[in-house]
């Protein structure tokens, strides 16, 4: 009987292109119906007005979606200047400022002063919950979200264009990497109220997150494709992808039974590797599948996560 976390046969990362408008949640439901794998899951939120890399996850891979978390994004984004947003991008209500527009000189020098660990309020119109609430929601209803502050990290933030089509608004493109939670929209907004010019967003590409590379992403509908005519598995990605800080461990078939049943396992034969993040290590089976999340103890294997069935009165365990 299939699992009903993996029916339609369909697991692993699938990294898809978003184009704009759909929400990260349309690609998750768009994967979802056509694929008929009932646990699907995405990598990291892109708003509407915003194309790049999504990291969708399918069936058993959801399970690994929490070591993605942390995973460092890059992006390329065209900030505009001398004007407010409410929504911080263009699609909330722009608010012009009287004043000079900003030189090239300057707005690098006001995203430079943002460059490394910073303090980052979150805008307004985001989904931060507040109460149980999305910040967008008590927006849209007319109140004013109280929303603190957090440590982000803006690891290298370049202007690579300036165009000043319109003298009014000049637009610098902006390659930047920073860390997960970090809200590229509060970096227009804030670098343009340090020059007392205003700016917003107009345009976002996330050319990376974690791993997963835009050159290596597949276009929305290229994805539908593959999903109508059941070939999406010739996209995906193991479980494990982009997972490297994690080492690899493999056990033998003693071990890896074991480790099915949720009990701890000293490792034979082999050298335990230095764990990674949260004392963390890949378990793989002899013929390369994922087998386990494992915490590394006293040189001993603790099962976090496990993806295979202890097996039957003999045999290998099966996938879970």
């Amino acid at each position: 009987m299939a699992d009903r976390e993996t029916a339609g046969g369909a697991e692993g990362v699938l990294v898809v292109d978003k184009p704009i408008g759909p929400t990260s949640h349309d690609v998750v439901a768009i994967v979802r119906r056509l694929s008929g794998v009932r646990r699907v899951g995405h990598g990291g939120t892109l708003d509407p007005f915003a194309a790049g890399v999504l990291p969708v996850f399918l069936g058993r891979a959801t399970r690994m979606v929490e070591y993605h978390l942390g995973d460092e994004k890059a992006y390329r984004a065209v900030m505009v200047f001398g004007a407010r947003s409410t929504t911080d991008d263009l699609d909330g209500e722009l608010t012009p400022l009287d004043g000079p527009a900003p030189t090239r000189a300057a707005v690098e020098a006001a995203l430079g002063a943002l460059q490394g660990v910073i303090e980052q309020t979150p805008p307004i119109y985001s989904a931060v919950r507040i109460g149980g609430r999305h910040a967008y929601d008590l927006a849209r209803h007319g109140e004013t979200p109280e929303l603190k502050a957090r440590t982000v990290t803006i690891h290298q933030i370049d202007v690579i264009d300036w165009d000043v089509a319109d003298p009014d608004r000049p637009a610098a493109t902006v390659e930047l990497r920073c860390s997960a939670g970090t809200y590229v929209r509060a970096i227009a907004r804030d670098a343009g109220a340090a020059l007392g010019t205003g700016a917003y967003l107009g345009a976002l590409v996330r050319t990376a997150s974690g791993p997963f590379r835009r050159d290596a992403s597949h276009p929305l509908d290229e994805v539908r494709d593959y999903l109508t005519s059941g070939r999406v598995q010739e996209l995906l990605l193991p479980a494990d992808s982009g997972l490297d800080a994690y080492p690899v461990v493999r056990v033998d078939a003693d071990g890896l039974a074991g480790l099915a049943r949720g009990q701890i396992v000293r490792l034979r034969g082999e050298t335990m590797p230095t764990p990674g993040p949260a004392g963390l290590v890949r378990v793989l089976a002899a013929d390369g599948r994922l087998a386990a999340m494992a915490r590394v103890d006293g040189g001993r294997l603790h099962p976090e996560k496990v993806f295979v069935e202890p097996p039957a009165a003999s045999g290998t365990p099966a996938p879970a």
